[in-house]
């Protein structure tokens, strides 16, 4: 699992580190694995043209650090000093080993190797000042693997927000531990590829504030049927979703639960001659659903248009996903009086609906977002998007980020399917942070083997990064959910 934890509580293990071990030891172990890192990514380092965005903090002095180390190699390195001043001992270091301050950052820059950014720390806020935008400019269009020091500069660590102009890495360094920044977009994609480097913080970090699950997580969560099992047992999902218009968002959430593992599914709305079409082992009922039998948990919204059922689903005593049309109107005091969890799972414009705000200010601010929505309605809620995150009921604890998918997942009715996946989860007994967790975790896997065709002689066979549809991802599933198991043992 990668944990991520915000800039107060790393700096407040840094110093209660620092006060155990020698003077400048932490920039040295940073120092280090920072040089190590960089000597991967080049193809040679002796004779490597290595240049050092520097600007006035601990991140600049790692770079210098770094930067000495790569010139003992026989780098030629060169420093190009931003900050008012430079961190002294690092200076030293650098011109010791035979580096140096260039006179030209443009002349330097585009004849370079490689870019270490160290312009700005982890407590950056707003961008980048005006003085560094040229020169991040030329890095970033140079021909050199541009490095980040512990995130990119110009980004929010602590929210993933980039206010501003950032530059834009193609690997990120950090340091003790991952910064929400680097796992949640917008700021995730100017991170590039991320490398952790140990420097011994882990005895004296908190519960972190973010989590991304691993392949071992989410095998430990998913449900297996055992010898004594029946389709009770496994969970029986209750689905209202659908209309004449939109049967075919019905048949999707139908067709998640079924591959999501639930043992039946209760189908209740308009759809129901295309769900038995599609599926005939699907227990379909005409009247509301408090009549429509035993289920473990409800799915309620997708495609529902203005058919009624939201309220009579909430009123139930068992877990309820609400995605789609079923948030449209959807207020704090309609979830108030549940004993049962509730799982909301807006994208960005439905979050934005039911935050009162715009679709952009979500988008820029997911973490900030996904929280109040948790906090003002009292639920668990999964914001899905470029980086979908899981936050538990009220707003506080740990958001789980997803690390799968694509983006050819933004397609119709993908939506749908993970909406039928997170239910049949919750009927099996996932808490709802997990099943919500769990469920864009394998989604994401199926998006990516349907969009490079993985399913041998299935769907999208032989279509390297090629669009897919709904369908095909949740013919995918399967195969994910086998791909989950199979590497973690």
């Amino acid at each position: 699992m990668r944990s991520a934890h915000r800039v107060e509580t790393v700096r407040a293990a840094e110093a209660a580190l620092m006060a155990r071990v020698p003077d400048g030891a932490l920039m040295q172990r940073a120092a280090a694995g920072l040089a190590a890192a960089c000597a991967g990514l080049l193809r040679r380092v002796y004779g490597a043209r290595v240049v050092l965005l520097v600007g006035g903090g601990d991140n600049g002095g790692d770079a210098l650090y770094a930067g000495a180390r790569l010139a003992r190699r026989g780098a030629a390195v060169h420093a190009v000093l931003l900050g008012a001043r430079a961190h002294e001992g690092g200076l030293a270091a650098l011109r010791t080993a035979g580096g140096r301050v260039a006179e030209d950052p443009y002349d330097v820059l585009a004849a370079a190797d490689l870019v270490l950014d160290g312009i700005t720390g982890i407590g950056g806020r707003g961008g980048l000042r005006p003085d560094a935008v040229p020169v991040a400019r030329a890095a970033r269009g140079s021909d050199a693997v541009v490095v980040a020091v512990d995130l990119p500069s110009g980004v929010d660590a602590d929210t993933g927000e980039v206010a501003g102009e950032a530059l834009r890495a193609d690997a990120t360094v950090t340091f003790g531990t991952y910064k929400p920044g680097l796992l949640v977009d917008p700021a995730r994609a100017y991170a590039g590829a991320l490398r952790l480097v140990d420097i011994g913080l882990d005895p004296y970090l908190p519960a972190p504030d973010l989590e991304a699950l691993q392949h071992a997580d989410v095998a430990a969560l998913l449900p297996a049927p055992g010898a004594a099992s029946d389709k009770y047992r496994r969970g029986v999902v209750g689905i209202v979703a659908g209309s004449a218009r939109y049967p075919g968002a019905a048949v999707l959430a139908v067709t998640g639960a079924l591959r999501g593992g639930a043992g039946a599914v209760r189908y209740v709305g308009h759809a129901a001659d295309a769900v038995i079409a599609a599926h005939p082992e699907t227990l379909v009922h005409a009247g509301p659903p408090a009549k429509a039998g035993r289920v473990q948990s409800w799915v309620v919204g997708p495609g529902l248009g203005d058919e009624p059922g939201v309220a009579d689903v909430l009123a139930s005593d068992v877990p309820v996903l609400v995605d789609a049309d079923g948030l449209r109107g959807l207020t704090p005091t309609a979830l108030a009086a549940r004993s049962a969890p509730t799982l909301l799972t807006p994208h960005a414009g439905e979050a934005a609906a039911l935050l009162g705000t715009s679709r952009e200010e979500v988008e820029a601010e997911r973490l900030t977002a996904v929280r109040e929505l948790a906090a003002r309605y009292g639920a668990t809620v999964l914001l899905k998007g470029s980086t979908t995150l899981v936050c538990p009921a009220g707003g506080a604890g740990v958001v789980r980020v997803n690390p799968t998918g694509t983006a050819w997942l933004a397609t119709a009715g993908s939506g749908d399917v993970l909406s039928g996946m997170g239910g049949s989860l919750l009927a099996a007994g996932l808490s709802a942070v997990d099943a919500g967790a769990v469920a864009a975790y394998v989604h994401g896997l199926a998006g990516r083997r349907a969009a490079r065709g993985a399913g041998a002689g299935g769907a999208g066979a032989g279509r390297a990064g090629a669009p897919v549809t709904a369908v095909e991802v949740a013919v995918e599933v399967a195969g994910a959910w086998a791909d989950v198991r199979g590497a973690a043992g």
